[in-house]
């Protein structure tokens, strides 16, 4: 119940339940600004989890945002729509629409549905080995490689959990040929 408490735009005071639903502006308790809620009665029933079941919308009860024809179960906990028990999509303990899903994946608001990652260790490894072949690029890469694997140590990896052991060998590589390189420079200048 009080996750669906509402709160006042100004000030954030939250603001009576009896402040619900009246026909009239009533003003906040603490800042005086007018405020008028209005909530379908669908807001202030249990939660029914682990039921799947569709009932048919009545007419004094509030229907789904995406079936018109069905009963709503929930309010979407970003957007405020109202669900049927077939659109309602329980994630991580809250209760989400299909749209605000699509959205925090898009806008990767929310992290645990996250698909891919930049897999920065394997960058890194690469720009250290890979320039091995054309030894004069690796003036460019090797500091590269080093400022990679410093700057993502501690970016999440993977999905599939990994070790550091990438960033470990593309910092040593690097170090190597940023030490060969200046071996080679102090010999040229002497």
């Amino acid at each position: 119940m009080s996750s669906h408490l509402f709160h006042c735009n100004k000030c954030g005071t939250v603001l009576p339940l009896e402040t619900y639903n009246t026909s009239r502006l009533d003003t906040c308790s603490s800042c005086g600004v007018p405020v008028r809620i209005d909530v379908f009665p669908a807001l202030f029933r249990p939660i029914q989890t682990g039921v799947k079941s569709v009932s048919l919308a009545e007419d004094d009860v509030s229907s789904c945002y995406y079936h018109p024809q069905k009963k709503a179960a929930i309010p979407c906990e970003t957007c405020g729509r109202f669900l049927c028990s077939l659109c309602d999509i329980e994630f991580n303990d809250r209760h989400l629409c299909p749209y605000c899903i699509e959205t925090g994946k898009k806008k990767r608001k929310i992290k645990n549905l996250e698909n891919h990652r930049v897999l920065y260790d394997r960058i890194a490894f690469f720009l250290s080995v890979a320039p091995l072949l054309l030894f004069w690029v690796t003036i460019i890469t090797a500091p590269a490689s080093i400022f990679i694997a410093i700057r993502h140590w501690k970016s999440p990896l993977s999905i599939i959990p990994r070790t550091k052991v990438r960033y470990v060998f593309a910092i040593f590589f690097s170090s190597l040929q940023i030490g060969g390189w200046m071996i080679f420079f102090t010999k040229l200048i002497a």
